[in-house]
């Protein structure tokens, strides 16, 4: 098999795989080939929200695990190729000299064992560096049982490292992964963290010395391929931030590339469901949101109509209309239709004077959404109503957004364009096969009601 046939398949073969934007690492150049900024590889953005890099690819998809919701299991009949160390090499150098791409993302399949793996990954991002002098950014995948000391050494090398947790939930794992149990893929997580917060800190000691994995760490979790709820995945997350520092958590809609009766019999991706998650990530990470805030037991899922935030102030409208003039920071944020930017330049901007609703518009607030929540010097805005359906259907109306005739999905060619055969325009839907039974099947995997999160105490290890 030619090098362009291997491409072909391995490239494809990574596109499910979310996790790669680089996130901020920056690596000087040292007398060699390329610099890796904030900027990072992933330049380029899908019509459908994802971020896409041109030289995403999988050493190898010949795998020796037969998990259930992916592609490359043992037991699928696809193609099968895996590249050399020396082909991977000559692929990202000549890639970066053409100017096609600013950096290499590299996963792979388990072939033959966790370590051999690792051991094949590691011996490319080393000669990357050291012999070919390239100082571009670099993400590869730690393989979960492979040896640490292989990943130790992998991370003095590589900007950024990732393990893919999935699934949510013990079940899911159990019913569709059951050679990754759970310790394994957290167990090389807390040994990246860990290296993580002893490198800043002999950095910070000794002032010199090589960073390990400077860009952090981030995983990836599959939505829609079991049957947890939403809250169960946020709160998965938010303990994946809080215990392992982790840069960011990677929402994947289930593709169904697979039939199974372990699998539910999907119409379409999720993408709903994950882009509800990012929003949500979103708030968790940068609005001081906690996922019970968002999200409870008796209502598990994130409003189809309603963005969660928009969400979160339906179900307390107690708290508002807010004065602008004088609330504080932390309420500012949690106004739909205010950000992080439009805050802080309410704060600074209200030192000066006080603050009209024609200031909020200069400064960047979305009066659509906003109007409803704030009050300025005491005077609501003029759309403003207390009536609950007709504020929620301002909401729901200042999210519409222009239908496009065609949605693509799918992962740029290195080889020609993407076709504009599309799917329909409506892709944004969860739904389920009108067979009833398939679905019941699906279920009966699950037979007893989980609550899907793998706890705290769990993630410790």
């Amino acid at each position: 098999m030619d090098l362009n046939e291997k491409l072909g398949i391995l490239a494809d073969a990574a596109k499910y795989d979310v996790s790669c934007s680089s996130s901020g690492g920056t690596r000087k150049n040292k007398n060699g080939v390329g610099d890796s900024h904030a900027c990072g590889i992933c330049h380029t953005w899908a019509d459908d929200g994802r971020c896409v890099s041109l030289l995403k690819i999988l050493l190898s998809n010949e795998c020796i695990y037969d998990c259930v919701y992916c592609i490359n299991r043992s037991s699928n009949d696809v193609p099968r190729a895996s590249f050399t160390a020396e082909e991977v090499i000559e692929l990202t150098m000549n890639f970066y000299r053409r100017n096609y791409i600013e950096g290499l993302f590299l996963s792979s399949a388990v072939l033959k064992n966790p370590s051999h793996t690792m051991e094949l990954m590691l011996e490319i991002v080393k000669k990357l560096r050291n012999e070919h002098g390239f100082f571009g950014y670099i993400h590869i995948k730690a393989i979960p049982g492979a040896d640490e000391r292989l990943i130790n050494e992998a991370g003095m090398y590589v900007d950024r490292m990732s393990v893919n947790i999935e699934l949510p939930s013990d079940k899911g794992l159990e019913v569709l992964a059951p050679q990754k149990p759970k310790r394994a893929l957290l167990k090389p997580m807390h040994q990246i963290s860990n290296k993580i917060i002893e490198n800043k800190e002999n950095k910070r000691l000794f002032k010199k010395g090589d960073s390990f994995v400077p860009a952090g760490q981030s995983t990836q979790l599959i939505v829609g391929a079991t049957p947890d709820k939403d809250l169960s995945i946020l709160k998965l997350s938010e303990a994946l931030y809080g215990n392992f520092n982790l840069k960011r958590v990677y929402y994947s809609a289930f593709v169904p590339t697979v039939t199974d009766p372990r699998l539910p019999a999907l119409i379409k991706p999720p993408l709903l469901r994950e882009h509800r998650l990012y929003q949500a990530d979103w708030l968790l990470r940068f609005y001081g949101f906690e996922a019970d805030e968002l999200l409870s037991k008796s209502n598990p899922n994130f409003n189809p109509e309603l963005d969660p935030k928009a969400d979160w102030a339906m179900r307390n409208l107690h708290m508002f209309p807010i004065e602008v003039n004088s609330a504080e920071y932390e309420l500012l944020l949690r106004v739909p239709g205010i950000g992080v930017k439009s805050a802080q330049r309410i704060i600074t901007a209200r030192r000066v004077g006080r603050l009209t609703f024609d200031n909020l518009k200069k400064i960047g607030v979305v009066l659509k959404r906003a109007g409803h929540f704030l009050t300025c010097q005491g005077k609501t805005y003029d759309s403003y109503s207390s009536n609950e359906a007709i504020v929620k259907e301002s909401l729901i109306s200042a999210n519409l957004q222009p239908k496009s005739k065609k949605s693509v999905l799918g992962q740029m060619s290195l080889f020609s364009l993407v076709n504009d055969s599309g799917t329909d325009e409506n892709i944004s839907e969860f739904l389920l096969t009108d067979s009833p039974s398939n679905n019941r099947q699906w279920l009966s995997y699950y037979n007893q009601p989980q609550d899907g999160r793998l706890l705290l105490s769990d993630i410790h290890l």
